[in-house]
């Protein structure tokens, strides 16, 4: 696979692709690229042996894999800012089909995140340290995304009370049913992360990301970002996508049933299979913070904006504010006794 290192033809200076308007920028004479032009003649010359210059950064410290274009330098891990990493030609990667490309920039995750802190009076100053905040990183995160076809039935136990009174008694009625259902259900999309790096957690809070934003993978996307390598395998993770489609199948075809007073599942004949399976990276702002000796990860999404991340309290601020708190309430108290003693 070659990989381009696209050049302005105008001054020769490498083209850096901006999230905003979605076309590659010269920094040094303000020319515009679209994707259409990035593959025409003009530039495919640009896209020659020579130019595999797509680096890989492991991290020897956890392991990491993040991958680069040429232009981009990785002096530190960004999940635990090692700076222990080693620098490799990238061989025998596995190029995605799709990626989203990043919509925010850099300026808006860094205002997000402080707009975050500056809710918080009890940040610990770490959190507020601009050295810190401008360590944020734009990262494309390796995601699975598995269509998979869900058919079978579900057979209840459901059970219908009725009741009546009069002077005496209280009568009531329960009825027993047996109920089933069946259906087919395709799942597009089902998204399942490929890292293993990358928590979970947050990556989870800031979902979901808009699927109609797939494009066709073009390395030009990576230009001025990372992209981690996958550590998980379709193969690896292909349960997980059937798991929660057998989940949604079951959820769909219970809320079908209705109009008695309780239901028991009694047994299900699901069949899930996976139909189509696609590599794709998906576009994530990070930062990560070590306080106390572990790291806070904070994310943004990066085509929506969604932020996420806990921040900590510092005990101290804690315990300052406390004093203050129970000066001024002193102050007051005393005050008052006094303004109600000099009237009296």
């Amino acid at each position: 696979m070659s990989v381009a290192d696209y050049k302005c033809p105008n001054c020769s200076s490498t083209l850096k692709f901006n999230p905003k308007t979605q076309k590659w920028n010269c920094e040094y004479c303000n020319s515009q690229f679209g994707l259409n032009d990035l593959n025409s003649n003009d530039l495919k010359y640009q896209n020659v042996e020579q130019n595999k210059k797509i680096d890989i950064y492991s991290c020897s410290n956890c392991g990491a894999e993040i991958i680069t274009d040429s232009n981009t330098s990785a002096t530190f891990c960004v999940y635990c800012k090692s700076t222990a990493i080693i620098k490799n030609r990238l061989v025998n990667e596995l190029e995605p089909n799709k990626i989203i490309p990043f919509a925010t920039t850099r300026e808006e995750a860094i205002n997000a995140f402080k707009k975050m802190c500056s809710k918080r009076i009890l940040v610990p100053k770490a959190f507020k340290d601009q050295k810190n905040i401008e360590e944020i990183k734009g990262v494309y995160i390796p995601f699975w995304l598995f269509d998979v076809n869900c058919s079978g039935s579900l057979l209840y136990k459901a059970q219908k009370e009725d009741s009546r009174e009069d002077q005496n008694y209280k009568v009531i009625t329960t009825k027993y049913y047996k109920v089933e259902r069946e259906g087919t259900i395709y799942f597009n999309n089902i998204p399942v992360d490929g890292s293993v790096n990358f928590d979970d957690a947050a990556m989870n809070s800031i979902e979901p990301f808009d699927y109609t934003g797939l494009k066709d993978f073009n390395y030009g996307y990576l230009s001025g970002f990372y992209a981690e390598k996958y550590g998980l395998t379709d193969a690896d993770v292909g349960h997980i996508a059937m798991e929660r489609a057998k989940s949604s199948f079951i959820d769909y075809l219970d809320n079908d049933i209705n109009g008695y007073t309780s239901k028991t599942l009694k047994e299900e004949n699901i069949d899930n299979r996976i139909i189509n399976v696609q590599y794709v990276l998906l576009p994530v702002w990070l930062l990560n913070i070590k306080y106390k000796e572990e790291f806070r990860t904070f994310a943004m999404n990066g085509q929506t904006g969604k932020m996420a991340g806990n921040l900590p309290i510092d005990k101290l601020k804690m315990f300052i504010l406390a004093v203050i708190i129970f000066i001024l309430l002193f102050v007051a108290v005393v005050l008052g006794f006094y303004s109600v003693g000099w009237c009296l």
